[in-house]
């Protein structure tokens, strides 16, 4: 390699995505229309965007109002194979209140419903390695940290 040459390097794509919790502790899922699965609210980051602005935008897209959020509470090394390298970024939403609930609008239709659930029913909603990241992040929202995973599995 000549001086003037750069090494590769990585260039992932980059998305993030809140959890909201209800008073019993369930995560609140999103059904996307473009999905065969359901998902946590959120969406790429854009370029020049950082992944805290890009959570807010996508949530304010998707469900119709501007959440507050907490701290970063997981991060994701998360490759996918028609996709490539990914880092998922997932923030502590809070709990939703009964307002905040009604607030709830899909008005670009890329959302169809949204509903709350237990822990033991993740995999009963999307693939695995989601279940693995939104388990990965709850267990750090309860350490009051953040985590680094890979795959949805802390290291």
């Amino acid at each position: 390699m000549t001086a003037n040459e750069t090494p590769p390097m990585a260039t992932p794509r980059v998305a993030a995505g809140a959890l909201f919790f209800d008073a019993a502790g369930r995560v609140l899922l999103v059904k996307p229309s473009y999905k065969d699965h359901w998902d946590i609210p959120g969406g790429y980051v854009e370029p020049g965007e950082s992944p805290r602005a890009a959570c807010i935008r996508e949530v304010e897209e998707e469900l119709g109002f501007t959440p507050t959020l907490g701290p970063m509470l997981v991060v994701d090394w998360a490759p996918a194979e028609k996709e490539g390298d990914k880092l998922l970024f997932i923030f502590d939403g809070g709990n939703l209140t009964a307002e905040r609930e009604r607030a709830i609008r899909f008005e670009d239709g890329e959302l169809t419903e949204w509903h709350y659930v237990a822990d033991a029913a993740f995999e009963q909603h999307g693939p695995p390695r989601l279940a693995r990241r939104i388990r990965t992040a709850m267990a750090a929202r309860r350490a009051g940290g953040s985590a680094y995973a890979e795959h949805g599995d802390a290291i």
